[in-house]
């Protein structure tokens, strides 16, 4: 499907967040661009970058929704990874050329679970040279693809949940839950030399970023398809903006309101909380996102308006393009 090039008029202000299924083959900028110039979005964010080769949750935030990108990228992921056993790949992927084979053990469904439960925890990684990570003002992946290897600092990983879902010869298949930063292509290198062969992953499917429900994904031929019968359509499955700080608890105030949406901090609100919160005003309008202190204070952390002030916390509306 074509889209005809639009001018800046034509871009309206929609807030809201969808969660595109990415597609193999499409870097996650090229997936964000596409669905962006479907729902005529004039701002637009990403968050949680997928490798292209790799498929499935990519949350595209618009419009207010761009100020929940900096919680969605601590958030934890869900993947569903397929590795290939006995084959190591320079890039860590299906991508990369082979750099290296050993023989597969013949390990039992126990003896892999054992394995696997072994990286539950926190730990160090190091990142893999292809990699976006920079190192004297350059990508990892620039210099490995100019032949070059560096010393990479480890850095602080956690995986908070791993089982086995398949194996078979040179076929492995678990599903982990981990921190922001993990990389599973190292994950799976080093799960691999646990048991005494080397692999690459073959398959990455992220399933879940922090507490989104995967039945709300939808992929881009669904996307194109509801853009091109009714773009009105597309714009009512997008989330409301609160939706990706489920994770917070909620705040109601009964008053002030407005100072909130000024900046102002409002003093004494009557709640044992502390720390972030989401902020609600009386008649459960989503006002932002709140910091509690230890005396009771709540201090605007980011405030969320659109063009009448408000967002709701099913609200899905499109304003109107200034």
């Amino acid at each position: 499907m074509v889209v005809g090039r639009l001018n800046r008029t034509q871009f309206e202000l929609i807030d809201g967040i969808l969660l595109l299924d990415k597609p193999a083959g499409m870097t996650s900028n090229q997936a964000l661009q596409r669905v962006r110039r479907l729902l005529a979005a004039r701002k637009a964010g990403h968050t949680g970058s997928l490798d292209p080769s790799a498929t499935g949750m990519l949350p595209l935030c618009f419009g207010e929704a761009t100020k929940v990108c900096q919680y969605l990228l601590a958030a934890d992921k869900t993947y569903r990874v397929s590795a290939r056993l006995g084959i190591a790949t320079d890039t860590g992927d299906a991508d990369g050329a082979e750099i290296a084979r050993a023989d597969v053990p013949e390990l039992s469904g126990e003896r892999w679970s054992a394995i696997l439960a072994s990286f539950i925890g926190q730990s160090l990684q190091v990142p893999p040279m292809y990699s976006a990570l920079k190192q004297g003002g350059k990508r990892l992946y620039e210099l490995a693809r100019e032949g070059q290897t560096v010393e990479r600092e480890p850095r602080p990983i956690c995986v908070t949940a791993i089982s086995l879902l398949e194996n078979s010869g040179t076929r492995l298949v678990f599903r982990v839950r981990c921190s922001k930063g993990t990389y599973v292509r190292s994950l799976v290198e080093d799960i691999a030399e646990k048991a005494g062969t080397c692999a690459h992953t073959a398959r990455l499917h992220r399933e879940g970023v922090g507490d989104f429900d995967a039945s709300a994904m939808l992929d881009l031929s669904t996307v194109e398809r509801l853009a091109a019968e009714d773009r009105r359509a597309l714009i009512a499955r997008l989330l409301p903006p609160d939706v990706a700080l489920a994770g917070l608890p909620p705040v109601r105030l009964t008053a002030a309101s407005g100072r909130f949406v000024a900046g102002q901090v409002i003093p004494g609100i009557g709640t044992d909380l502390t720390g972030l919160v989401r902020v609600y005003g009386s008649d459960e309008v989503f006002l932002g996102v709140g910091e509690v202190s230890a005396a009771g204070d709540l201090a605007p952390r980011r405030v969320f308006q659109v063009a009448s002030g408000q967002i709701g916390v099913a609200d899905r509306r499109i304003v109107a393009s200034r």
